[in-house]
C-alpha cells in the first residue's frame, strides 16, 4: 500500500482509533498461535512479526505459540516417512517424535526467533521441555497415536520471569512426560492451555479462513461473535463441524478458565493481528462468555 495516496485525515483516524485499544492492552498478555499460511508465506510472515514488534514496544506482553505441520511433513518425506493423521493429530511413532522434537524445537523455533529480532524484537526460543513448562501425559482417547500428548500442567515461572525482562518468548509445543518421554503437543491447545494459565487479556488462533462460516463456501456469512453458551447449537446445526470443532473447543477452553476473549482471525490478511487488537471493528470471529 502507498501511504502517500491515504489522505493525513483518515491516517489521523486510524491512529486516534488505535489509542484506546492501545491504552486497553498495555501491560496485559495476548498469547498468539501462529500457523497456516501466514507461517510459509515470507510477506504475511514479515506483517507478523513486525506486528508483534509493535505490540511489544507499546507495552503488551506477546507470547507466541507456533505450529510447524508442513515443515514437519517435508522432513519426514525426505527420510521416506509417510505422515499420518488420525482424527486431526498427527501419528507420532518413535521416529516421527524425534523429528518433530528437531523441526519444531530446533529449526522453527530458532527461525521465529530470528525473525523477531531482525524485526526490532527481543525474543527467546523456548519448548515445553525447558524448565518442565509444559508436562503431559500420553494421549489414550480412542485409537494408540503414539508420542501424543494431552497437557498435564503449565509451569508459567520462566514465562513470566521472561515476558518481565522485556523479552518475546516463542513457545513450540514439545512436552515432557514423568518418565522421560517426549510428546508432541496440539500447537492450538496448548495455546488455550498457556493463555488460561497467564490469565491472558485475549487469544488469538490464526488460521487460513477468515472465521467461523454458517456457510462453510461463503465468506460473507462471517459470524464475528458467538457466545460459549451458543456453541452446542452451532454443533447441532452443523456450522461448527470438521477441523473447526478443535479449534472451536480451545477457544471455550480458554474463556471458561478466565481468558476474556478468544479469536479466530485469517492470517492470510497482512497486519490481521493489528486489525484485531487496535481497531473498532476487529476481524474473524471472537468467542466470550
Amino acid at each position: 500500500m502507498d501511504i502517500s495516496k491515504i489522505s493525513y485525515a483518515d491516517r489521523s483516524e486510524v491512529l486516534v482509533q488505535a489509542l484506546p485499544h492501545i491504552q486497553k492492552y498495555h501491560g496485559k498478555t495476548v498469547v498468539i498461535k501462529y500457523g497456516g499460511n501466514a507461517m510459509i508465506n515470507e510477506e504475511l510472515q514479515d506483517a507478523v512479526m513486525t506486528d508483534i514488534v509493535l505490540l511489544r514496544s507499546v507495552g503488551v506482553n506477546v507470547v507466541l505459540v507456533h505450529g510447524g505441520g508442513p515443515e514437519i511433513s517435508d522432513m519426514l518425506k525426505r527420510i521416506g516417512k509417510e505422515s499420518r493423521f488420525v482424527g486431526g493429530l498427527r501419528y507420532t511413532d518413535e521416529e516421527t517424535v524425534e523429528v518433530v522434537q528437531m523441526v519444531l524445537a530446533g529449526k522453527v523455533n530458532k527461525h521465529l526467533v530470528q525473525l523477531l529480532n531482525r524485526h526490532g524484537g527481543r525474543a527467546i526460543g523456548l519448548c515445553g521441555l525447558d524448565g518442565d513448562m509444559i508436562t503431559a501425559t500420553k494421549h489414550d482417547a480412542g485409537e494408540d497415536i503414539g508420542f501424543v500428548g494431552d497437557i498435564q500442567g503449565v509451569n508459567t515461572g520462566i514465562l513470566c520471569d521472561v515476558i518481565e525482562n522485556g523479552y518475546i518468548p516463542v513457545i513450540s509445543t514439545v512436552a515432557g512426560g514423568k518418565d522421560g518421554e517426549v510428546y508432541n503437543i496440539n500447537a492450538d491447545t496448548a495455546a488455550a492451555q498457556i493463555a488460561a494459565c497467564l490469565h491472558a487479556e485475549k487469544l488469538l488462533l490464526m488460521t487460513d479462513i477468515s472465521g467461523l462460516l454458517r456457510d462453510k463456501d461463503d465468506e460473507s456469512t462471517l459470524i464475528q461473535e458467538v457466545k460459549v453458551s451458543e456453541i452446542p447449537s452451532l454443533k447441532a446445526q452443523g456450522i461448527i463441524s470438521g477441523g473447526m470443532i478443535p479449534k472451536i473447543d480451545c477457544c471455550v477452553e480458554a474463556v471458561r478458565r478466565g481468558v476474556l476473549r478468544t479469536n479466530i482471525i485469517d492470517g492470510r490478511i497482512p497486519h490481521s493481528i493489528l486489525i484485531e487488537l487496535f481497531s473498532d471493528a476487529g476481524i474473524g470471529t471472537m468467542f466470550s462468555a
